[in-house]
């Protein structure tokens, strides 16, 4: 089955789908802690987290594509734990350490490959990797910050509705997740104006600077005045970078690690040392002269492009971030009639850690994209 089969289809006939996947039986197979899951191995869990999703008192009242994040977010939040599971040789206990982390590129993984549209994906991905976090709200130093950050990444009800049914969706004797914990979520939530929205920063740039300071201050009213603005593309080798650059700003000067390799002739799997140096040098020019530009490489990983952003940051710019994404296998296609083919097994390495950037990272960060025409 894929995707548009999936979407309309009942939770048992989706459950009996799942059970023919691999990913599925190796989750089956797994079992957890007795403290946490006394139902037994993950699967099970998994089974009874479906099912309680459709006995919320909420349920009916949810759109049918709430309905399939939700259902599939059941379906992935604990699949990375036969990857992550290990047990303590002296007390037997079980941990999944990062399992939410990993499950939500498990995911992501196996939506592409099913067709998932980009949007609906994302919201599934990110669900899977933060559905732990309104169980321990009361641990965080500063809860309505966390709450609040959540709202630009996830859909606060929507996690909220999950977390009910993820903490119902157990047969545990002493509960060591009580609800009144996800409760509290939603009241703070719904304090800031944040339970079905993002929160409302006073600009954007406010937004950018509590995403990225240590003990972030809601109330500051930063000044919008920015040296230049760059606009920062993002996607997979043959995503379509260049041809969006081309149609949307054909004058904006840009920096591409692409032209820069081929200056140098240094291979795209050789030693990137001095193409990162001589990139850096360029932006550097275009920052000291307040110029516009665009920045063109994969930036697939957050890590890696939040490094480019404290640069352009550090000189004042104001960041866009704008990812693009074609249907793998176009993409694929795309990438091999390149004059200089990335190899697909980079390709497929790149996309299985593959992370979408989101509002926590730049100024403006306009909706995923996926080009439906032959691009770079």
């Amino acid at each position: 089955m894929n995707w548009q089969e999936l979407k309309p289809a009942s939770v048992d006939e989706i459950v009996a789908w799942a059970e023919s996947r691999p990913w599925c039986q190796s989750m089956a197979n797994c079992d957890q802690d007795a403290q946490w899951h006394s139902e037994g191995d993950v699967w099970t869990h998994t089974k009874m987290v479906c099912q309680q999703l459709v006995e919320l008192d909420e349920w009916a009242s949810l759109t049918a594509d709430e309905r399939t994040v939700l259902l599939f977010t059941a379906l992935f939040h604990d699949a990375a734990k036969p990857l992550t599971s290990q047990t303590d040789p002296e007390t037997g206990r079980i941990s999944s350490p990062k399992h939410a982390v990993k499950g939500e590129h498990v995911a992501r993984g196996i939506l592409r490959d099913l067709g998932c549209d980009l949007a609906t994906r994302e919201k599934i991905a990110r669900l899977v990797r933060y559905h732990g976090r309104p169980a321990f709200l009361l641990e965080r130093s500063e809860p309505t910050h966390e709450v609040i950050r959540l709202s630009w990444l996830v859909n606060n009800r929507l996690l909220f509705l999950f977390a009910l049914a993820d903490t119902r969706g157990r047969d545990t004797d002493s509960m060591n997740r009580p609800e009144e914990n996800l409760h509290y979520w939603k009241m703070v939530a719904e304090e800031n104006d944040c339970y079905d929205q993002p929160y409302a920063f006073s600009n954007d740039h406010a937004r950018f600077l509590f995403f990225r300071q240590r003990e972030p201050n809601l109330y500051y009213v930063p000044h919008e005045d920015f040296a230049c603005d760059v606009t920062v593309l993002c996607g997979l080798p043959g995503s379509g970078k260049d041809t969006w650059l081309a149609r949307n700003h054909p004058d904006l000067p840009m920096v591409s690690l692409d032209w820069i390799r081929g200056e140098l002739g240094v291979d795209p799997t050789g030693n990137q040392g001095e193409v990162v140096q001589l990139a850096r040098e360029r932006c550097r020019e275009c920052l000291r002269a307040r110029t516009p530009f665009a920045f063109n490489a994969t930036n697939t990983v957050r890590q890696t492009r939040g490094r480019w952003i404290d640069l352009f940051t550090d000189y004042n710019a104001r960041v866009t971030l704008v990812y693009i994404e074609p249907p793998f296998e176009r993409l694929l296609r795309q990438n091999g009639s390149r004059k200089d083919p990335v190899p697909e097994q980079v390709v497929r390495k790149l996309a299985a850690k593959c992370e979408p950037p989101t509002w926590a990272e730049g100024h403006r960060v306009p909706p995923v994209r996926q080009l439906r025409q032959r691009a770079d």
